[in-house]
């Protein structure tokens, strides 16, 4: 039954829902939306809502609400649209959750030699990667582990400005409004929105990240247990499969969920068959799950970015400083001049160094660009310690 549509007017009201079934809510372009649980238990993306406490959510937000057993759910606002669903992958998704919760059981058993799981979710453009990422992590939360999330989705973003790839703990379940904390995280700047622009720079990264973490895990037996979620891009053709073929190595993924195809699934069992201790799952992505158009996705990258700077309810207040060009240098890595062919061996052409790190002038091409600052001490460590400040 649909409880709203297109351009639906401000007002408050009231949505039953029944066992297993959720309210599916697009907020409205110009305005917020306040919600909150009357009676009964319902939860976001895996995370409870407190009951009879008004959450705010910001314009253009997608959501749903979810309940096990019942709730009434009260609306203030206007929403593009908003229905419920009674037919939802979240039993597969919590039986799943499940065993990952008795991995990690057997893994504080005997925390000298046991690994937790590390999950990695896998599938097409907007098939639900980051929404049961975020579900996986928040449940996992709720029992005491402290997971780390890592989010190799450049294109968007969980944790930070779109462009990165990142990792954090997750000690709380995450917070339906606010998303991911931004208190600890480990954050490498890539600087493009897709690895086509320079693939090795891209591998470069997430293996710098996997080495991070695995030190972190050899000294942090609870981690260790607890695992990790690794969210991905969509990009799982050609290049992009070979990337998460890559991710899976790199990171020691144990455990491969596909959302909603098929035939990467069947790629993925094939290929990985040969790891016996390398699970392969596949899973059917939320009816809730919509595809997104190239100007939408670019308009929510656009968001994304605002939401780092001004926080999700323009909370923060970033400021200027002044400095001299001087003072400052600014770096590109890869591209840079090719090699003479006299240096090369006879029919090889000149390829420019993906990892190279090059000088960039400071003109008016740096407008309206974000760069990143970093920890590195040298340009030649700019690569491996390639980070962003908040």
């Amino acid at each position: 039954m649909a409880y709203g549509g297109a351009g639906t007017a401000s007002a408050t009201r009231q949505v039953k829902l029944e066992k297993e079934s959720e309210l599916r809510i697009e907020v409205a372009n110009d305005t917020p939306l306040r919600l909150r649980l009357l009676n009964g238990t319902a939860e976001i993306f895996g995370t409870e809502l407190p009951p009879q406490i008004w959450l705010t959510f910001p314009p253009h937000f997608k959501f749903a609400v979810f309940t096990w057993y019942g709730a009434t759910i009260e609306m203030d606002g206007s929403t593009e649209t908003d229905y419920t669903a009674d037919e939802t992958p979240m039993v597969s998704y919590v039986n799943v959750h499940a065993v990952l919760d008795g991995r990690r059981n057997q893994a504080k058993a005997s925390p000298e030699s046991s690994q937790g799981p590390r999950v990695i979710v896998v599938g097409p453009t907007d098939s639900g990667k980051s929404t049961l990422s975020r579900m996986l992590l928040s449940w996992a939360a709720k029992q005491g582990w402290k997971p780390t999330f890592v989010d190799l989705d450049i294109g968007q973003g969980s944790i930070t400005a779109p462009g990165c790839i990142a990792a954090t703990p997750i000690e709380l379940p995450i917070d339906p409004v606010e998303g991911i904390s931004l208190e600890m995280p480990l954050v490498y700047f890539y600087g493009h929105t897709t690895p086509s622009q320079n693939v090795d720079l891209y591998k470069a990264l997430v293996k710098e990240l996997a080495q991070i973490l695995e030190r972190q895990f050899t000294g942090n037996a609870e981690s260790r247990a607890s695992g990790m979620v690794i969210n991905t891009m969509g990009w799982i053709e050609g290049v992009g499969y070979e990337l998460l073929l890559h991710a899976i190595d790199t990171f020691n993924a144990n455990v491969v969920l596909v959302l909603g195809q098929e035939k990467l699934f069947s790629m993925l069992r094939d290929v990985l068959k040969s790891k016996p201790n390398v699970d392969v799952l596949k899973l059917q992505k939320s009816g809730g799950v919509v595809s997104r158009s190239s100007k939408f996705r670019q308009k929510s990258r656009s968001y994304r970015i605002r939401e780092y700077f001004y926080g999700i309810a323009n909370d923060l207040s970033p400021h200027s400083n002044i400095a001299n060009f001087s003072d400052l240098f600014v770096y590109r890595i890869g591209g840079g001049p090719q090699a003479p062919r006299s240096a090369l061996p006879i029919g090889a052409d000149p390829v420019a160094n993906p990892l190279r790190v090059a000088p960039v002038n400071i003109d008016r091409d740096l407008l309206h660009v974000v760069l990143a600052v970093s920890y590195a001490q040298e340009p030649d460590q700019i690569v491996s310690r390639t980070s962003i400040k908040r």
